[in-house]
């Protein structure tokens, strides 16, 4: 493998250890994400998108293991450390005791969570699409604890934090990376045409 994994090494991988089409949509969805922010922040578009995908490469194998088991599955194939790296930090406080450093693993640590926050939000509007979802209608079913009961908010506002924006901006621009894959996703919906 080169020094670079490419994209479509990573969706190689990742479709070898899961099959489960929510656990596929969730990683689209990330990456997704994850080039929206490396584009707002002038940073590694392909790094950034590549360590999103594969973030969940053992979860469906390894659920009770996840983030434990990642690191070999990566080696294994000549990722390189900084890649590793980035996927089990993740996990931070979860499954992991390592800690976001960069801007990539504060960011990834992020949205992960939050993603599943927002496919949520989209699914229960008449449309069930993220292209006319507002942030302000993903804010509303925040302060719901009963909805989506299985997000961890205290994630998504611990990584707000590291990365020094307001939830309700990190709400925005994750909405803004999932449209740009609403279809892929099973987002796209049927929205209303803007007036």
């Amino acid at each position: 493998m080169p020094e670079r994994p490419t994209r479509a090494q990573a969706w190689t991988l990742l479709s070898e250890y899961t099959k489960t089409e929510n656990l596929l949509r969730h990683a689209l969805a990330v990456e997704a994400v994850m080039r929206h922010l490396a584009r707002q922040r002038g940073a590694d578009e392909e790094q950034w998108g590549v360590v999103g995908l594969v973030h969940d490469v053992d979860y469906e194998r390894f659920p009770e293991e996840h983030c434990r088991r990642a690191p070999e599955i990566l080696a294994a194939h000549g990722w390189p450390e900084e890649y590793v790296r980035a996927v089990v930090s993740h996990g931070w406080g979860l499954c992991s005791d390592v800690e976001p450093r960069t801007e990539l693993e504060k960011a990834l640590y992020a949205i992960d969570e939050l993603t599943g926050l927002v496919a949520a939000a989209a699914l229960v509007r008449p449309s069930k699409s993220v292209l006319d979802l507002p942030a302000k209608s993903v804010k509303k079913k925040w302060k719901d604890k009963a909805f989506a009961a299985g997000v961890d908010r205290s994630v998504i506002e611990r990584g707000a934090a590291l990365l020094g924006v307001d939830v309700g901006d990190l709400i925005a621009d994750t909405i803004e990376g999932m449209r740009s894959v609403a279809a892929e996703i099973g987002l796209e919906g049927t929205p209303e045409p803007a007036a």
